[in-house]
């Protein structure tokens, strides 16, 4: 690693407390300006992504405080959600598993519905309608709760941990209409869906989400080097601003955030993103990844088949576990999961579910060898 080593030679250690950061960190701030949508013209690091969500739920709150309107606390989230692992991201995680045994979630996070069509649609209803059935359900909740309570929304494009569930086109328009109503803001995370993997640089462009708050992790240092940021408006960033000029400094930050070393990786990640042409070849090499995953819906043990640029799902029907064999402890999806590794694919499970999110690099040929592991795995468990 070329630039990491660079940086340790150079500085291989700062802040970015007291208004001093690092050139290094400087032109990575200015590369993701740059590179994100038009309307974000700051950005703020931290070392993850369950950070990144932390920090834009404090930056929620400290806007909303600057518009005098403190009393705007609560966050909306979605059921089958994942946004990360600390008391307040694994709060904001629609999923039980997440708050088993523990005082979560906290009792200023509330949800709304999961936008799932083939899961949660009524008998009959559309794509269309649903979306409109749930846009009503959020307004529903945010009138029951209080306007003046909820200081922000927070969803990811893809809702990845929580299924590979993929929403309607009309979805988020709807539901940022609904925001907008009531003036609540909409923190995006992104740190599944960022960086190409939805097909788009980001996932609010592959599903029309214009966004108050952006956070990135993963994808922004390709995984090398632990980094996230938080995009944020020029909005919302003159109102902390002129919040931090009254009570004082907006108190917010971590020891290693914007680490120079890591910044630095990031920054050469986004140069060879660029470079080398990402854009085209996720592009490309996702029609072949989603035609090869759309293949398995006539499986007769396949419920659904589900996904976006590179990251899709294979769920499995339920009447299919009756014809699994090994540990009964075992979901299903877990058992063909343990025999794709038997075939050298490595696979996530959730219940019946399959997720597949292979490196952007990949090739078409190698999304034939991962599919061809997978059919082989599947009819190990199904078909013997």
């Amino acid at each position: 690693m070329d630039a990491a080593r660079r940086q340790l030679e150079t500085l291989p250690s700062y802040h970015t407390f007291y208004r001093r950061t690092s050139p290094v960190v400087t032109q990575l701030a200015e590369a993701l300006v740059e590179m994100t949508p038009a309307h974000f013209t700051k950005a703020f690091f931290t070392t993850s992504g369950s950070e990144g969500n932390e920090s834009a739920i404090k930056m929620a709150w400290a806007y909303h405080h600057a518009m005098n309107r403190a009393g705007r606390k609560k966050v909306i989230s979605r059921l089958h959600a994942y946004h990360g692992g600390t008391i307040v991201a694994a709060s904001l995680t629609g999923m039980p598993t997440s708050h088993a045994g523990l005082p979560m979630p906290l009792d200023w996070i509330i949800f709304t519905d999961c936008p799932h069509h083939s899961a949660f649609s009524r008998n009959g209803e559309s794509e269309d309608e649903f979306v409109h059935r749930l846009a009503m359900s959020l307004d529903d909740l945010i009138q029951r709760e209080g306007p003046d309570t909820i200081a922000a929304f927070i969803a990811e494009p893809v809702m990845a941990a929580g299924g590979v569930i993929v929403p309607p086109k009309s979805y988020f328009p709807a539901i940022r209409k609904v925001l907008d109503k009531y003036d609540i803001l909409l923190i995006v995370d992104e740190i599944v869906c960022g960086f190409y993997r939805t097909g788009q640089p980001f996932g609010s462009q592959t599903f029309d989400i214009k966004a108050d708050m952006m956070v990135l992790a993963k994808g922004l240092s390709a995984s090398y080097q632990p980094i996230a940021a938080v995009m944020l408006t020029e909005r919302i960033h003159d109102a902390i601003r002129s919040l931090s000029n009254e009570v004082g400094a907006f108190s917010h930050g971590f020891t290693y955030s914007g680490h120079p070393v890591a910044a630095a990786v990031a920054l050469e990640a986004i140069t060879i993103y660029r470079e080398d042409g990402f854009s085209e070849h996720v592009k490309t090499v996702s029609a072949h990844f989603q035609a090869r995953l759309r293949s398995f819906r006539d499986h007769p043990s396949v419920d659904e088949v589900r996904g976006v640029g590179l990251i899709g799902g294979i769920e499995l029907r339920d009447d299919a576990t009756a014809k699994r064999t090994g540990d009964p402890s075992q979901t299903l999806g877990a058992v063909i999961a343990d025999r794709a590794l038997d075939h050298g694919l490595v696979l996530r499970s959730r219940g019946n579910l399959l997720a597949f999110c292979p490196p952007l690099i990949i090739t078409p040929e190698e999304v034939d060898e991962m599919f061809d592991r997978f059919s082989k795995a599947i009819c190990d468990v199904l078909e013997q």
